[in-house]
Parts: C-alpha cells; sequence; structure tokens
C-alpha cells in the first residue's frame, strides 16, 4: 500500500535535515549508509535494547519534526485499531523499549541500494527469546516507510516468494534473512513501484524485498510492526 505524496514539503526539510544534522547519525558497518536509531538484525534483544536506549532521544529529536509522518501514520493506524479494541506501541522487554524509529539513507552502487531481503527471519534468533516481538511471527510482519528525501531510482522491489524455514536453512540464512541472491529469485514474479519523495509505503515484510539502485540520497523514516495478540500492535525497528 502506498499513499502518495502525503507528507507536507515543510516536514520533508525539516526532518531530513533534522536527520542529516544529528549527533548520533552513523554508518552501518560495511554499508553505504547512513542511519540515525538502532535495528535489532542479527543481535541479542540486549544489545539492541541497549542500542535504542542509547540513541532514544536523538531518534525523537529527529522524528519530533512539526507535521512529522511518524506521528500522523501512528495516529491513524491507532484510530483505526480502537475500533477494533486494540491499540499500537514500540515494543518494550523488562520495562526496555524498542527503538521508534530507524532514520536511514541508503546510496549504494550495484542493482540494488539495498539487498534482496525479508524481515521474518531475523525475529526468529534466539538471542531475543523472550522479546516480545517473535510473537508477531504468528501473525503478519508490516514494514512500514516514509520516504523525505529522494532524487532519482530507488524502486520498491517485492518478490512473489515467502520463504519457509527449509527454503532459510537451505541458503544458511534462518536467522538473518538475506541474502536472497538474483539467481535464487530469477523464477518469481517481482513487482517494483516507483517511490517518490514525500510517499508513506506499507507492505508485507515477509516477502523478499529491496530497493532498487537509486542516485543521490534516499532517506526514509522506518520500522515493522505486527500483532502480539488480538489487541496488541507492536514497532521495532
Amino acid at each position: 500500500m502506498i499513499f502518495r505524496d502525503v507528507i507536507p514539503p515543510a516536514a520533508r526539510k525539516e526532518l531530513t535535515e533534522r536527520f542529516w544534522a544529528s549527533p548520533a547519525r552513523q554508518h552501518r558497518e560495511g554499508e553505504p549508509s547512513h542511519y540515525v536509531g538502532a535495528y535489532h538484525w542479527n543481535k541479542s534483544a540486549d544489545t539492541y535494547l541497549r542500542e535504542a536506549a542509547e540513541v532514544a532521544d536523538h531518534v525523537q529529536e529527529v522524528i519530533d519534526a512539526p507535521g512529522s509522518p511518524w506521528h500522523t501514520f501512528r495516529r491513524g493506524v491507532n484510530e483505526a485499531l480502537r475500533q477494533e479494541g486494540a491499540s499500537l506501541r514500540v515494543a518494550e522487554m523488562d520495562g526496555r523499549s524498542a527503538s521508534a524509529a530507524l532514520i536511514r539513507a541508503w546510496d549504494k552502487e550495484g542493482d540494488f541500494s539495498l539487498d534482496p531481503h525479508e524481515d521474518e527471519a531475523q525475529c526468529k534468533d534466539a538471542r531475543q527469546a523472550g522479546f516480545e516481538i517473535q510473537r508477531v511471527l504468528e501473525h503478519d510482519i508490516c514494514a512500514v516507510n516514509m520516504c523525505t528525501e529522494h532524487t532519482a531510482g530507488g524502486r520498491l522491489v517485492i518478490w512473489n516468494i515467502r520463504p519457509d524455514d527449509a527454503t532459510r536453512h537451505a541458503l544458511g540464512i534462518e536467522l538473518t534473512g538475506l541474502p536472497y541472491t538474483a539467481e535464487a529469485l530469477a523464477d518469481f514474479e517481482e513487482l517494483r513501484l516507483d517511490i517518490r519523495e514525500g510517499d508513506v509505503y506499507a507492505f508485507n515484510g515477509a516477502f523478499v524485498h529491496a530497493v532498487d539502485a537509486n542516485t543521490g540520497n534516499r532517506t526514509t523514516v522506518s520500522f515493522i510492526m505486527g500483532f502480539t495478540d488480538a489487541h496488541t500492535v507492536v514497532s521495532w525497528t
């Protein structure tokens, strides 16, 4: 689902400027990217939650920009959930909170600026046992992205394949959900969607997806969310 041009221009500009100016902005090791926030991929729950706490104020400073799509989207989701007796909140474990958002910019050479992957495998990591995000596996995982800066390219690519544990085991990616090679995906139908500055888009993150090559910065505010039970939706990064 794509909501076209819903982020006000002033909000895009302010949020993007706050991101690039943030003292907490980092490079992901081995990747041509910048980010503010914490990510749980391939980490213990303790490490992720500690890192999330360390940057929480900096993340909030970015996403609290006037007209922030983070607040607008979550407010709308909460209003819809409330009609069903449910609510959305940031995931927690032992009184510690997940990161509210991961703000990142990708600029990578090659066929993909973000390589083909899926978001389900990483939630199976035994090092995160007891973290409530693992209960989302009983439902569906929703990836949410809000594009505040975009130059050219950077289409969202989704393949019509939701890998199972046997497939992950055969590829040796049981707990990481990547890499899925072009050869492994060649026989599956794919969809390429233009993403523009100002768009908010959400999709089932259990399907293999990627971002194809882009020129210039492609900055997004992102998080993952899903039901843990009939009354609770949690989000994390």
